[in-house]
């Protein structure tokens, strides 16, 4: 063997170089296809802090178009998405707060996210909108763990509101709209109110069973996998760190799910069954057996 290696050092050193080259162009391909998803912000025009807008569209309970067409997230709270329960409560009464009117628009900790949107928080004559909204049960207040300001009182506001019963978010008699209701007719299988005897949440509203043994479906549109750990972490219907709710893998059980889960569940609609449990403020369920998900069809 020695001897086979000395003849040939050249030949295989040519070999080793070959490989080298090849995996440093084969993972410079797929970091510039990264690249390439991620949107560029660069057209979007500085917005100075405590800037004036007029607001001329609503999206949800939580975005809407300032004058030029650009989206604001409203900071410090988290609004249902369509086909959730408050997403209509939550949509007209931001309507009735901001729409046609001129706003102020605070900045946070960061500029845009993600999607190139605003962040700030929205002022109307002075008053807080998501401070109105939160006290008013139409939205859950929620903060990235570097955001702090006015996270005292909106997180109290939540507290006050959900104790007493206020609002679409947290009153006992809100009512299923009826795309929520086409959406549970969706086929399952396996995890079902009939075979389990346990009832179905929408991701978005996992947050109000802690503590109970649920199935919660949704769809999960941002995964991680974390590199010291090896924990995988399922985001449903909004990414990190806005997830309404998330299925955690620990490197343990990873071994029983199906191979690179992160990228298997991407972009699917799922159920998962378990008890919900808080983690820094948002609810989640642990994962520790395949049964315990199921992919829609």
């Amino acid at each position: 063997m020695k001897k086979f290696i000395q003849k040939n050092r050249i030949v295989l050193a040519i070999l080793v170089g070959a490989v080298i080259v090849g995996m440093i162009v084969y993972f410079s391909k797929g970091l510039v296809k990264e690249k390439s998803l991620i949107p560029s912000c660069h057209n979007v025009p500085s917005l100075p802090d405590g800037a004036k807008r007029l607001v001329t569209k609503v999206i949800d309970g939580d975005t809407f178009l300032i004058e030029g067409g650009y989206p604001v997230r409203i900071l410090g709270i988290d609004a249902d998405e369509k086909g959730y329960p408050c997403y209509e409560a939550a949509k007209k009464r931001l309507e009735e707060l901001v729409l046609n009117k001129e706003v102020r628009l605070e900045k946070g900790k960061e500029d845009l996210d993600q999607y190139c949107r605003y962040l700030r928080y929205v002022f109307v004559d002075g008053e807080n909108v998501s401070l109105k909204l939160v006290k008013e049960g139409l939205v859950v207040a929620r903060f990235s763990p570097e955001d702090t300001k006015y996270r005292k009182e909106i997180e109290k506001a939540e507290k006050e509101a959900r104790e007493n019963k206020i609002g679409c978010k947290w009153s006992p008699f809100t009512e299923t709209s009826e795309e929520e209701k086409i959406n549970f007719k969706s086929q399952w299988e396996k995890l079902t109110p009939e075979k389990l005897g346990l009832q179905v949440v929408g991701a978005c509203l996992a947050g109000k069973y802690l503590g109970k043994k649920m199935i919660v479906e949704g769809k999960i549109v941002d995964t991680y996998r974390h590199l010291k750990s090896n924990t995988v972490f399922l985001n449903f219907e909004k990414p990190y760190p806005n997830q309404c709710f998330t299925g955690v893998i620990f490197s343990s059980d990873l071994y029983k799910f199906v191979q690179n889960p992160e990228d298997y569940y991407l972009n699917k609609t799922v159920r998962i069954v378990g008890e919900i449990k808080e983690y820094k403020g948002r609810p989640e369920i642990i994962l520790k057996d395949p049964s315990q998900i199921e992919v829609g069809e």
